[in-house]
């Protein structure tokens, strides 16, 4: 029987205040981007292609850092300890920039040739198949919502955990039958969620595509800078970096190594940084783009930025196990908030960490509703219905409603929340990364045909489904919480996925009749 906590005194409510004045700013930048507004589909949805390289980078790393860079690898870092920079940081810093050197380069001079600006729209030309369209579209926004489902629950983990003994009154703790305790006199997740959504969709509705960009840059900057400043301040309050260290190496010293990773996991992680070639904001951020130099500031320094936000949140998990700021088999979500509200106890600093990881959390956010949108819009009703039937004001209504349902849905999908943050992305990102041979043969391989590419995307769907509730939806259910990865003869499953994928891209377009040269021709750009 659940028994309420005796009401106590409030805790200080000024990280909340700093909080509110960082979601004013964002509000702020809504009212400023909706001034500079067109009006037209195409600012809207693609920012009429002006983005320059400092925007672009901003945007492209912002939307890549969410909840899963931040409060996941945090938790990960405790409990596996400093092979998970291995596994993700380090990785991802390489592949990330060959992807957008050897990928998105190439599909933004397509998509700019032929005026796309979706992905659906670049598989349906290049293969010529609408089917291939249809099927694309509910798979993509299929992986998207998890995506933003890992943001929406970690702000609101973060938000829980900063805010404790608030509210004593108005949400008091309620201690659950299995000894856990909910709320503590702080913001449920529900709140948190409501409030993060709405203040997304104020400024992207203003300014579109435009609006996120600035603010990707705007929160990029944000989080980076609290970032570093929550590193200095977390190492000093453990007594320095060696101190931190040292207790890491005295109390936990498999933290230290890559002890509690296997060698073949280790290993087939490497296939999950390859799903930024396949995210579909990524690919309409890649459609921004005012020329091709623009990707030169991007693909250099977008592993510098992945070493800056990664390597604190990785130390500072390590460090949390060593000083045993969260006793073993915690919930590795409510990490970063209980280091932040355990070690910093001024409540300015306090707010000034929360909205920098809101700021993380929400740069992945804006991205993903736009392109939503913009999928919804152009890969759906307008293809189906025509373009010339509706006006760019029209285009723009339907791309606010399809994000308005979509962003409904994963806000009641927060109310059934997995137990990890970090392992739902991964399998988010095993999904992504399973369509990449996909999107690299269209570009690289001229004999890939139709046949050969819905063949892979229904090789993903099955493995990839089939393996995701094995690991995750069947355990769930359940309730049975597992200790580690869910792995396959020891291998992370985005490998038998990729594997799938790759197989029926091949063999089935080597077995059909090739594409004609001339239409193949229209898509190849030279190096």
């Amino acid at each position: 029987m659940a028994v309420l906590l005796p009401a106590a005194e409030a805790a200080s409510r000024t990280p909340l205040l700093v909080v509110g004045f960082y979601l004013f700013l964002l509000i702020g930048l809504g009212v400023v981007s909706s001034r500079l507004f067109r009006g037209t589909s195409a600012d809207f949805f693609v920012a009429e292609r002006s983005i320059g390289p400092f925007l672009l980078l901003m945007s492209v790393f912002g939307t890549t850092m969410t909840a899963f860079a931040l409060v996941g690898s945090t938790g990960k870092a405790w409990e596996l300890g400093n092979g998970v920079y291995g596994l993700m940081a380090s990785a991802s810093g390489i592949v990330h920039s060959a992807v957008f050197f050897l990928v998105g380069i190439k599909l933004w001079a397509i998509g700019k040739r032929h005026g796309f600006r979706t992905q659906v729209q670049y598989f349906r030309g290049r293969f010529q198949s609408n089917f291939l369209g249809y099927l694309l579209f509910p798979i993509l926004v299929a992986l998207v919502v998890p995506y933003l489902l890992i943001g929406l629950l970690g702000a609101g983990a973060v938000m829980r955990g900063v805010t404790v003994g608030m509210f004593p009154e108005t949400f008091a703790g309620t201690t659950l039958p299995s000894g856990r305790v909910m709320f503590e006199g702080s913001i449920p997740p529900w709140i948190t969620g409501l409030v993060v959504c709405g203040v997304v969709l104020f400024y992207i509705f203003a300014g579109g595509l435009r609006s996120a960009a600035w603010a990707n840059a705007f929160q990029t900057i944000v989080f980076m800078i609290t970032g570093v400043i929550a590193f200095v301040l977390i190492s000093s309050k453990l007594g320095g970096m060696d101190a931190a260290t040292q207790a890491v190496i005295d109390n936990s010293p498999d933290h230290m190594t890559r002890a509690r990773i296997g060698k073949l996991q280790f290993v087939t992680y490497m296939f999950v940084p390859l799903s930024v070639g396949m995210f579909p904001h990524l690919f309409q951020h890649w459609l921004t783009a005012k020329k091709a130099s623009t990707f030169k500031l991007t693909t250099v320094a977008h592993p510098l930025f992945i070493g800056v936000v990664w390597v604190p949140c990785i130390l500072i998990g390590i460090w949390a196990a060593g000083a045993g700021i969260m006793p073993p088999g915690g919930n590795p979500n409510a990490l970063l908030p209980k280091i932040v509200q355990t070690l910093l106890q001024d409540p300015y600093l306090t707010g000034l960490l929360t909205a920098g990881i809101l700021a993380a959390i929400m740069s992945s956010l804006d991205s993903q509703f736009v392109c939503l949108g913009t999928m919804f819009t152009h890969d759906i009703v307008m293809h189906a219905m025509g373009e010339k039937r509706f006006s760019d004001r029209a285009q723009v209504m339907l791309g606010r409603g399809f994000i308005v349902f979509v962003v409904g849905v994963t806000y009641l999908l927060t109310f059934f929340p997995p137990p990890k943050i970090f392992d739902l992305a991964v399998w988010c990102f095993s999904g992504f990364a399973a369509l990449f041979p996909l999107v690299f043969a269209s570009i690289y391989w001229r004999r890939t045909t139709r046949a050969g590419a819905i063949a892979s995307v229904l090789a993903m769907v099955v493995t990839w489904g089939t393996l995701f509730y094995e690991g995750l939806i069947k355990p769930t259910l359940a309730g049975e919480e597992m200790e580690g990865d869910f792995l396959v003869a020891g291998m992370m499953p985005v490998t038998l996925i990729f594997a799938a994928s790759t197989a029926a891209l091949v063999l089935v377009s080597l077995m059909t009749k090739p594409p004609s040269d001339e239409h193949v021709e229209q898509f190849m750009v030279e190096s």
